[in-house]
Formats: C-alpha cells, structure tokens, sequence
C-alpha cells in the first residue's frame, strides 16, 4: 500500500504536533511525607505511587561505605540512638563505620514537620547498594524504569564531613558502574567541584546543578558546567529563565514543591521535572491538571 507524499506530511504533523512533553516526578528524600526519609520505606512508597525519580542524599562512612543521608550527621530528630535512646550530641557519619550507622533507628521518630508522615520503627540507614538491590528485586512494574536523583552532600567549608570531591566521584561511579546503574541515575550537588571529577570518569552521565542562590546567573552556570539540569529552590524561577534555559538545551527541576499552586505555576512555565515530598500527592494533581501540550 503506498501513501501518497501529501498524506505522509499530513501523518508526520498530526504526530509531531499532538505530542506532550512529559512531566517527571521526583520523590524528594524517597517520600518525605508519607514515610521517614532517605530510607528504604520511602523510596518504596515513591516506586509504589508511580515516581519517576527518587531523589536521595549520600554521605560516606569512615570505612568508605556510601550511605543515605541528608545531614552529615546523624540527626537527632529522625534517628534514635543505638540502645533506643534520644540522642544528644549527633554524630558525624564520617567518624562512624558502616556497623556503627546500621546501629541507629532513623523510622521510629516521626518528623514534626510532616504530620501524614507514617512511622516505620527500626528502620536503618541504607547504603546505596542496598537501595538498588531493593528497586532491583522489586516485584513493581514502575521499579524497572525508575531513575535515581543522587546528591553528593559535599561542604567546601567543612572537609572533615566527608571526603574530597575526587574520592567522592570514584566512589560513586564505582558503584554505579557495579550496579549497571550509569544511564539510570543523575548526579545533583551544590558543590560544583564534583562535576568535573564526575565526568572525568564518565563523560556521558547527567549531572544536575543544585542552587538556592538568588544572585546566580542561572543560564552562565548551565554553560560553565555544561548541566543537563538546573535544580533551583523553585522560587527562583520564572517563565521567562524556563524558556531561556530550554533554548540552551537544559532542563528544569525545580525543588521542593509540595503545594498545588506552586505545581500549577511550574507546569504552566513548562518545567522538565518537580522534586517534592509527597509524589503520591503531585502525581494525583497531574491527573486532573494534565501537562500542556507543546
């Protein structure tokens, strides 16, 4: 059967011009809000509600063990201490071995800041080895797609809470390599000296670059790093940087959003992804208030 030369152009439009872009959702911290941070309940929940993306945090060990955690420390307001006590003096993860850590209860506290957030007594602190092979075996269909949002907790200011940007890199891509994870994961930070050090042992993976600055030139530090993202705090952005941005090939994950005007505003401005503590919540927005079609 052939098809005439008008009808074919016809065919290519309707398809080109009926497309959507997607958008992603990244469970901030696994899912923040429903189970306790950074652990593997929540990056659970996150696979079970139909995320995209978790986003996650490491910290690295004494032993050199990658880890999941926000703070550097162990904070005394999600974790308990060894013998179930209230901890006093939170300690730096990177003065502790990987068998000290698993020593903490980070699931029986409940964070005071998320009141629908659902306690999972005894949970531990995983490693990032751990939350692959949990995705991995996962019987979820959601789970064999699902990409990884993963932030180098690196302070210029404080060395002695983890270790050099360089080490940290190799640790990581040795993992991930290890993991066949490489295409599946982008790596986020603050401290952009990790990007080059990334990229020289894997010049192909999406890195994304964490700010909060108001001040910063957003579209100079996309061209410097040569970002596949710009994560913001998302109140600094607008419409027109979306656009700008765009034209520089670079996408948008804004973070962290969890109100339902704030995700209108971002899907209107045409974002490529929104981080937030709740993806169960967004992805039932999404429903009822579609992306746009571009």
């Amino acid at each position: 059967m052939k098809i005439k030369a008008h009808t074919l152009c016809q065919i290519l439009f309707l398809i080109f011009t009926s497309s959507s872009w997607a958008l992603d959702v990244h469970g901030h911290r696994g899912a923040r809000a429903r189970r306790p941070e950074n652990t593997l309940p929540a990056f659970e929940y996150a696979i079970e509600v139909g995320a995209q993306y978790i986003e996650l945090d490491l910290a690295v060990t004494k032993d050199n063990q990658l880890v999941i955690s926000h703070d550097p420390h162990i904070s005394k307001t999600i974790c308990l201490g060894p013998k179930g006590e209230p901890i006093k003096t939170e300690p730096l993860i990177h003065s502790l071995t990987l068998a000290q850590v698993k020593k903490y209860d980070c699931g029986t506290l409940k964070n005071p800041r998320f009141k629908t957030q659902q306690p999972v007594p005894g949970t531990r602190i995983p490693t990032l080895r751990e939350v692959f092979m949990m995705v991995k075996k996962s019987k979820l269909p959601a789970a064999q797609k699902l990409r990884f949002n993963i932030e180098t907790k690196i302070f210029p200011e404080h060395p002695e809470f983890t270790v050099t940007p360089a080490e940290f890199a190799k640790l990581l891509i040795t993992e991930l390599r290890k993991q066949n994870m490489i295409k599946r994961s982008v790596i986020e930070s603050f401290d952009y000296r990790t990007f080059p050090e990334i990229r020289k042992l894997e010049a192909g993976i999406e890195i994304s670059a964490l700010t909060e600055n108001p001040k910063e030139d957003l579209l100079e530090t996309a061209k410097k790093l040569k970002a596949d993202y710009i994560s913001s705090e998302f109140n600094l952005l607008n419409a027109e940087k979306v656009k700008a941005l765009h034209a520089l090939g670079v996408k948008l994950a804004p973070w962290t959003v969890n109100n339902p005007k704030d995700w209108q505003h971002l899907i209107d401005w045409g974002v490529d992804a929104i981080i937030t503590d709740d993806p169960g919540e967004l992805l039932q927005f999404l429903k009822t208030h579609p992306v746009k079609t571009q």
